[in-house]
């Protein structure tokens, strides 16, 4: 029974109250019912409680939101046929009419504003691959051309610039200091429809293998993240930019609660390359590491299961003038734990050129540092020549993939000139030697031994997500 029901009951119950009309009691009791039943009104969030405003984050979208936004983009592609339409006397013995050799693409996505004095946006590579034209959409409605300042496709991370006022940046957090836990907001143009906000927590750090790019150290969120955010920002509750926001882990094609952004660190890191150069310069120790597990960090008597193994080390590589061998277990890199073999390759590959890194090791019970300075791949280019004969007119670098838990040493075709024997047998830039004459090599020595007194080079070559044979005579 409730305080009113009780007050009624009790106050007026006595024999010595005079009697009240009927219908006035009535009239009384149904007051009070309507006073107490709930009512529409009363079913409204307040809008203040205990004179204490309710959490919202719209204060923080209105300052963020005008950082983001939509790019629409138009380009050309090539169309895949069969080899045998190049064909001209084919063609014309079954009557077949010239078949278009590009179609045209239309892509959507979004972008972040990062400085608005320069008009500097910062969106995905393949948001604005192959674009001809691109146009940024702002979030009060004005349109812009924008011009390409450069594209990286291995951390997936593209710059543009536009030519506008009154624009507004968005201030950028640390991303290193995220934990997994931490609210997050998206931001983006999801299916085209306009400006959008979902929310969620980070859901895990570090995550990779997911063949966006090759070098992948994303965030992993729940906040709903769909096709058009591309691009887009994950800004934390103080509206600082903590990521980019990049792909989603979608088995049925939709958004299932898994999304991934590129940390603002690795990505200001790039577009930083990209302003100055135009390209980015990716710096090289020359090392192969695997993670360290708990049987191996037994066997080399450890008492941590934090670091990387060293597998080889390659010939006067800056590793090898460092000092480095292999059995090493790097356990920090300029003061920072490394705890998987990714993490190294990817703080490696955004330091440029020249820079020193100092790496604490652990080798035969003893810790110890080693300085080393970071050398470009490129100055380990290869002449295909040197390789064998049939290799003139082709060039090849060192690269690093995945192989199991393991990381280990590839030779990569860097350039190859059109209309050499090894362009006319299918060899192309890019592509990665895995074995020579059914032998795996992993550097120059090595391939040139399975190539010694041999009629025949048959490459097993990687070639993006694929991989085939290539017969040279």
């Amino acid at each position: 029974m409730n305080t009113a029901t009780r007050l009624l009951s009790s106050d007026w119950s006595r024999t010595d109250r005079p009697a009240l009309p009927g219908m006035v009691l009535l009239a009384t009791m149904a007051l009070l019912l309507a006073l107490l039943a709930p009512s529409g009104a009363y079913a409204l969030l307040p809008a203040e409680v205990d004179d204490m405003p309710l959490p919202s984050l719209a204060p923080m979208l209105e300052r963020t939101t005008p950082a983001v936004v939509n790019i629409a983009t138009r380009g050309r592609a090539p169309v895949r046929q069969s080899p045998l339409m190049d064909d001209p006397f084919f063609r014309r013995f079954f009557d077949l009419p010239d078949q278009p050799r590009e179609r045209q693409t239309h892509s959507l996505g979004s972008g972040v504003i990062v400085d608005a004095e320069r008009g500097l946006v910062i969106t995905n590579h393949h948001v604005v691959h192959r674009a001809d034209q691109i146009t940024v959409t702002l979030a009060d409605g004005r349109e812009f051309s924008a011009t390409l300042v450069g594209s990286d496709a291995e951390t997936d991370v593209a710059a543009i610039r536009i030519e506008a006022d009154d624009l507004v940046a968005l201030p950028l957090a640390d991303s290193d200091r995220l934990r997994v836990g931490d609210f997050v907001v998206a931001i983006g143009n999801p299916f085209g429809l306009g400006q959008t906000v979902t929310s969620g927590i980070v859901s895990a750090l570090g995550r990779s293998g997911l063949k966006v790019g090759s070098y992948e150290d994303f965030i992993q969120t729940d906040a709903s993240i769909n096709p058009g955010n591309s691009g887009g920002a994950l800004v934390n509750l103080r509206g600082e930019l903590v990521g980019i926001n990049t792909a989603i882990l979608a088995p049925a094609g939709g958004n299932i609660g898994i999304g991934f952004a590129i940390p603002t660190n690795m990505a200001m890191a790039i577009t930083h390359q990209l302003v100055e150069h135009g390209e980015v310069s990716r710096g090289q120790l020359g090392i192969s590491v695997q993670d360290l597990t708990p049987a191996l960090a037994e066997a080399f008597g450890l008492d941590t299961r934090t670091g990387i193994v060293v597998t080889q080390v390659a010939p006067d590589s800056p590793a090898e003038h460092a000092g480095l061998q292999a059995g090493d277990v790097l356990l920090e890199l300029n003061g920072r734990p490394v705890r998987q073999a990714s993490e190294l390759r990817n703080s490696i590959a955004l330091l440029r050129v020249g820079d020193s890194v100092e790496l604490r090791i652990r080798r035969n019970g003893s810790t110890q540092s080693i300085t080393a300075t970071v050398d470009s791949p490129e100055s380990a280019v290869v002449d295909g020549r040197s390789l064998s004969p049939r290799l003139e007119g082709a060039s090849f670098g060192r690269t690093e993939v995945q192989t199991g838990r393991e990381r280990q040493s590839r030779l990569r075709v860097e350039s190859i000139e059109a209309g050499s024997a090894a362009h006319r047998a299918g060899l192309r830039p890019g592509d990665i030697v895995l074995s020579v004459n059914r032998q795996t090599v992993q550097d120059a020595d090595a391939f040139r031994r399975a190539a010694a007194g041999q009629r025949e080079l048959l490459l097993h070559v990687q070639r993006g997500s694929g991989a085939m044979f290539i017969l040279l005579r």
